[in-house]
């Protein structure tokens, strides 16, 4: 026996959150990963670095490695790697021929683990507002692929189809116009409920109705395309009152998320969950400084300062990590007073277990002003960006305050773009772009600045004041404005500026 396993992981319909978690675990594991990029996309960067990838995946027309070609490779790498993947959209045993790989392997004394996926058959419709049984409606259900319609010699029985309450056709496209016309001929009536969901799952979902009479008419009238669902029975009528993912406030809209890639997840994770096409691109990256000689000084100075401003998440971590590498802990904070611009700067030392003793009712550095106009000589640590406003440390020691400024990070431009968001915006189909300070600002213009992409073309989503000002200074299309200059601020305002179109439209 080869002491390697080959794993046959259902990715699922292609929503990234629908993959199991033992599926998603092996990815992330994975020597090798042989996948179908159909439903398989969104988990290409969960991989390991040096993981060794095989696109095999087949569409209409178009086989790049036939199934004997990815037989043999599996072998192949099983007897070269420890944990090989293979990944399939869906679940690998539903059209995916899983068990053929299975045999293949198993006669060659590879040990093969299956990990189940949710198959599009079942997660598409309920994505569509269309419950596959249902009492009242039908209990009996039959899941078959489309390519078997075009065959003068057929597995697929229809007149036994025909009786059967819910007919699910997967790869039905193509055929779509024979599988009408074999049902209609068994004596399935002509006004029998059809729907055909196209990209299922995902924000750029599409649904067509029509009935068994009319839906060839209709997929050459719209020029449907795959990847489909269809589902033909009394259940699609179910559709209106159960439409529950197009009807989510952001559905089909695509924003762009410029934060730096380390802190996107949370934005990207609030708007997908509110139905957005939210794509990653990042104009920034948070470097730690190296060689910081005046945050040495702060460490060995500290017992003088009363009061540490911290004006951001990033600052609070890469502080936290800085004092853990000078030998000392948060016990120095001891006596002193610490200051956070903002709720989320203040819950990263929450969740570390310290409670900021303020934070300002506003969220920018001017609104700390006021407190500290009721101090007398506080001796001050701003710990923050290396390149940032000076507004705060003017204002602080017109006040009369000893003030020091010590940087902990730098804030870098990112160089790439990729070639897919450069091409949507090209075409003006990004509705929004997100801006969460000046420098994701800056880091957006210099990445667009030898394209024709025209600042004032793109519509624009800022977190405060500051950040609006610098999109203006760059000639960016404010269209939404956050009233609280947080995360949530900012997806509560775009969800609000969503609805407001709506209303008008």
């Amino acid at each position: 026996m080869i002491d390697s396993t080959v794993y046959l992981i259902g990715a699922g319909p292609g929503n990234e959150g629908l993959i199991t978690v033992r599926g998603l675990e092996l990815v992330r594991k994975a020597d090798v990963l042989v996948y179908d990029l159909l439903g398989t996309s969104a988990f290409l960067n969960e991989v390991p670095q040096n993981c060794q990838m095989y696109d095999v995946g087949k569409s209409a027309g178009n086989h790049k490695l036939g199934q004997d070609g990815i037989n043999e490779l599996l072998a192949q790498k099983a007897k070269e790697f420890k944990t090989v993947v293979r990944l399939k959209g869906g679940d690998p045993y539903i059209f995916g021929r899983g068990g053929e790989e299975y045999l293949y392997l198993k006669e060659r004394g590879i040990k093969v683990e299956v990990v189940p996926g949710i198959t599009s058959a079942i997660s598409v419709p309920a994505y569509a507002g269309i419950p596959i049984t249902q009492r009242g409606y039908t209990t009996s259900l039959a899941i078959v692929t489309g390519h078997e319609a075009q065959k003068e010699i057929s597995d697929v029985n229809w007149k036994a189809l025909s009786g059967i309450g819910t007919l699910i056709f997967l790869m039905s496209v193509k055929n779509i116009g024979q599988i009408c016309r074999n049902l209609l001929a068994e004596g399935k009536p002509a006004n029998t409920q059809m729907a055909m969901i196209r990209y299922g799952t995902l924000p750029k979902q599409k649904s067509y109705f029509g009935t068994l009479g009319t839906m060839e008419e209709i997929v050459k009238k719209e020029n449907i395309q795959p990847p489909c669902v269809t589902i033909i029975g009394k259940v699609v009528d179910l559709h209106s009152q159960l439409n529950w993912f197009e009807e989510l406030p952001l559905f089909g809209k695509k924003i762009l998320v410029t934060r730096s890639r380390a802190q996107a997840s949370s934005l990207l994770e609030r708007l997908k969950e509110l139905g957005a096409d939210a794509i990653e691109c990042p104009t920034i990256k948070i470097t730690e400084i190296a060689n910081n000689n005046a945050f040495d000084d702060f460490i060995e100075n500290y017992n003088k300062y009363t009061h540490l401003v911290f004006t951001s998440v990033n600052g609070v971590n890469t502080f936290i990590e800085k004092v853990f590498e000078a030998n000392k802990d948060l016990r120095l904070l001891y006596g002193k007073k610490v200051i956070c611009i903002g709720p989320a700067t203040a819950k990263a030392f929450k969740d570390k277990g310290i409670i900021a003793d303020y934070v300002p009712e506003t969220y920018i550095a001017e609104s700390i002003i006021p407190y500290f106009e009721k101090e007398n000589n506080a001796k001050v640590a701003i710990l923050r960006a290396e390149v940032a406003r000076e507004v705060l440390p003017e204002a602080l020691k017109r006040l009369g305050h000893q003030v020091n400024v010590v940087p902990l990070y730098h804030t870098d431009f990112e160089n790439e773009i990729s070639h897919e968001t450069l091409d949507y915006l090209e075409k003006g189909i990004i509705d929004l772009v997100t801006f969460t300070s000046s420098s994701t600002v800056e880091g957006f213009a210099k990445m667009i600045e030898k394209t024709n992409i025209l600042p004032q073309n793109i519509p624009s989503a800022v977190i405060g004041p500051v950040t609006e000002e610098t999109c203006k200074k760059y000639g960016f299309n404010v269209k939404v404005r956050a009233k609280e200059y947080t995360i949530s601020g900012l997806v509560e305002a775009i969800e609000n500026s969503t609805k407001q179109m709506d209303c008008h439209a």
